[in-house]
């Protein structure tokens, strides 16, 4: 569930954000695929060698949420080729309608995609009719190990008062939610109003301990030594390591959420041939590999993995973890127009108190 860093700048003619009107004489001929893709969410060169390889120019835009991405594809004021939407709003789009089915005769590197990640998807796409996955991971804590004590391990820390001003948490419903539901024995999932009301009341209680509600801004903060703890995803992980010896990376013991996000088609994509062809591209191996490389968010392609020459990389827990070790993993599910109201005031009036 890509949730990386601000737009890239300067990516040559591949990018353009001014994106009404293109595309939209309703078939291929005008050699254009319009991308909707999370921020810094593949490596640049590959749209550049794309576009080489197939005269396809690629128009790119990016968003930083699910939940901004959705009301623009569902307004349709732009119709987008391809997007990039995580497990649970892939479920929403099905059911509302937004997608349309993919020809898998024109994505034969379907086969580079591991079986245990095309089976992942059916809880959200039960029938794998309408996308293919493109990264997936976990969500967890990252800490500083000179500035808290002794190893984590439990959601719990982030209630610790000893870390006041100290802990960044996810600007996101969900993903706030989900932390404040695993860390009192819940479904992520659940609708139910009285343990959503205790999750409710927890987020308010950590309020006062917590340095910032942010999404890009976790990777650099933790890199930085601005916070000693914060809740991250998997891929930011890996990179943040890089950068700082001093980072660790955890799965509490409560559980937590593993995530895919895919591609997928929308029902008024102009140029859906176009749209099959970049799916395709993005499946290869080498491409897979070099999108991986980039970003550093783990791959479900099994040929790209194959690749990697790095063993500490491909043998890494928090790339490729074995996730047979944990306990109360789950997936995030829509949950209704009725549930996204609901946990949708209950996360206003956190962020009102």
């Amino acid at each position: 569930m890509k949730k990386i860093l601000c737009t890239i700048l300067a990516l040559s003619s591949a990018f353009s954000l001014v994106l009404t009107g293109c595309g939209s004489s309703g078939n291929d001929s005008n050699g254009e695929v319009i991308v909707y893709n999370w921020g810094e969410y593949l490596d640049p060169e590959v749209l550049t060698i794309f576009e080489e390889e197939t005269g396809i120019k690629v128009v790119y835009d990016e968003f930083e949420t699910n939940e901004v991405m959705y009301p623009k594809v569902e307004a349709g004021a732009t119709a987008y080729d391809v997007i990039c939407p995580s497990d649970y709003m892939i479920q929403k789009m099905i059911e509302n309608d937004l997608l349309a089915e993919i020809n898998f005769d024109n994505i034969p590197n379907i086969k580079n995609i591991g079986t245990q990640y095309m089976e992942q998807s059916k809880e959200f796409d039960p029938e794998n009719k309408y996308s293919v996955p493109y990264c997936f991971g976990t969500v967890g804590i990252l800490y500083n190990k000179t500035m808290v004590d002794g190893p984590i391990d439990s959601w719990s820390v982030l209630w610790d008062e000893k870390y006041a001003d100290n802990i960044l948490m996810q600007d996101s419903v969900r993903d706030a939610f989900m932390v404040a539901l695993k860390l009192n024995g819940y479904s992520m999932n659940s609708l139910n109003k009285e343990e959503l009301e205790t999750a409710k009341d927890a987020l308010i209680a950590q309020k006062p301990l917590v340095q910032a509600y942010v999404i890009d801004q976790v990777r650099d903060k933790m890199i930085g030594d601005e916070a000693a703890i914060g809740v991250i995803y998997s891929g930011e992980a890996i990179y943040t390591q890089r950068e700082n010896e001093n980072l660790e990376y955890v799965i509490p013991k409560e559980g937590t959420n593993v995530w895919i996000d895919s591609w997928v088609i929308p029902k008024n994509a102009p140029n859906k041939e176009n749209a099959e062809k970049f799916i395709n591209f993005m499946c290869r191996e080498d491409i897979a590999l070099m999108n991986f490389e980039y970003i550093t968010y783990s791959t479900p392609n099994t040929a790209a993995q194959a690749l990697i020459e790095d063993e500490e990389i491909k043998n890494s827990p928090i790339a490729f973890p074995d996730l047979s070790q944990y306990e109360n993993l789950e997936t995030f599910q829509y949950l209704g127009s009725e549930g996204d109201e609901l946990y949708n005031n209950l996360w206003k009036e956190v962020k009102s108190e």
